[in-house]
């Protein structure tokens, strides 16, 4: 951690143009001293070195190989927990703390595993595990909500949709390992920010992809990065790795929110003209692509405990933003006002306006299975709880109000009658 965000000294420098006063190092806890000031240490930065490919080794690092050294009844648990790892209820949280912060590591070694791709593609345990543990490190463990764990949620949710019937006769382990890797690094070194903030400050980024899905091409172009780093793949021919680089951003890319819409419509034309044919290979990334952005947003089809917590998290991670842009006197953001975007408010228009229209169509594709009836119903109850807080904090809100209003009024009396 530390010693790689020395080793990246001058990576940020300020560019002509952007704000002079915000330093992107500092996203979380920044304090205005002067120009640029900070009560804590810079613990992160945003590691464009996997964009420029620059090695640790060269930098006299040595990648962390070593397996944890946890507690026996800690790792039984944690074999106990992956054993049931196909199962909805899977409770990543608690994995994670079972795994000593290795949730993704733990999970994807276990997930490869599982589905082969191990043996298939001739691949070397000790160079996955120093691969996923690259990426498991370029996610900022002190975003609430883009982090490591996310990235393990969503990877155990696309294990679960590749194991829907509808999809899993058709797929090859190509396609398993393609959705397996670009849920496991689909966020990898996210800086808790989102586009709009990286375009309106002016950041490289957003410059160096033309505002155009700024943080899925970073995430993608890390990815390649650490892959090429690693040498995960090099015994595989060059057109094959090439081919998995091209799918993986393809994937990477559908995240992107503002293309909800462009992959919404696609899949109704698909579902009411019945022409999806899965032994095609277009057809199956398609898919694939579908599944990611379920798995990537399903936080709300989950069990009521875990979805809470999620969504108390991506909130967390908006007021932060919001609070920054405060500071830095600019716009603040829509859902990231703290006084005014309630998380019960943000969480119900998130459900009727992104998770509900998705989830609907994918229960469609996948016939009514029991995964899907089961999301379904998580999605309906959780909803209908948030509803219920809404109209609790309305309620307060008004008895509040109508207190105050009480005490305006007699404040106004005593007053009158003080007066001479």
């Amino acid at each position: 951690g530390d010693a790689r965000v020395r080793g990246q000294t001058g990576v940020l420098s300020e560019r002509r143009g952007s704000y002079p006063f915000i330093d992107f190092r500092l996203l979380n806890n920044t304090t205005l001293s002067g120009e640029i000031g900070t009560k804590k240490k810079v613990k992160r930065l945003l590691s464009f070195q996997r964009y420029f490919h620059a090695s640790r080794l060269l930098r006299g690092i040595v990648p962390q190989a070593s397996l944890y050294l946890l507690d026996e009844d800690y790792l039984g648990q944690a074999r106990h927990m992956l054993s049931k790892v196909g199962m909805w209820d899977f409770d990543i949280f608690l994995f994670d703390r079972l795994t000593n912060g290795n949730s993704l590591v733990t999970l994807l070694c276990h997930l490869f595993n599982v589905h082969g791709l191990i043996h298939h593609f001739q691949l070397d345990m000790v160079t996955l595990h120093r691969f996923l543990v690259m990426v498991q490190e370029d996610y900022h463990s002190q975003n609430p909500y883009h982090n490591a764990v996310h990235a393990a949620d969503v990877t155990q949710a696309m294990h679960c949709y590749l194991r829907e019937p509808k999809l899993a006769s058709f797929l090859t382990p190509s396609d398993i390992m393609l959705g397996l890797l670009a849920a496991a690094a689909h966020d990898v070194d996210h800086p808790g920010v989102n586009q709009p903030f990286l375009i309106k400050t002016k950041h490289h980024l957003a410059s160096l992809y033309q505002n155009v899905s700024v943080l899925e091409n970073h995430h993608w172009r890390s990815t390649i990065g650490m892959l090429r780093e690693s040498r995960l793949l090099a015994h595989l021919p060059k057109e094959v790795t090439q081919d998995i680089e091209q799918q993986l951003g393809s994937l990477i890319l559908a995240t992107d929110i503002n293309r909800q819409n462009e992959f919404l419509i696609r899949l109704k034309s698909h579902l009411d003209n019945q022409d999806l044919r899965l032994e095609e290979a277009q057809d199956r990334h398609f898919m694939l692509q579908i599944a990611l952005k379920c798995a990537d947003i399903c936080n709300p089809c989950r069990l009521w405990e875990l979805s809470k917590q999620w969504s108390e998290r991506v909130c967390e991670e908006f007021y932060r933003q919001g609070d920054l842009e405060q500071k830095f006197e600019l716009e603040i953001s829509p859902l990231c006002n703290q006084q005014k975007d309630t998380i019960p408010s943000i969480q119900i228009g998130f459900m009727t306006y992104i998770v509900e229209p998705l989830f609907e169509r994918w229960a469609q594709f996948t016939g009514d299975t029991p995964l899907s009836e089961n999301m379904l119903n998580h999605l309906r109850r959780n909803k209908a709880k948030w509803r219920s807080l809404l109209h609790k904090q309305h309620s307060s809100s008004r008895s509040n109000d109508h207190s105050g209003q009480v005490t305006g009024g007699q404040e106004q009396t005593l007053n009158e009658e003080e007066t001479p």
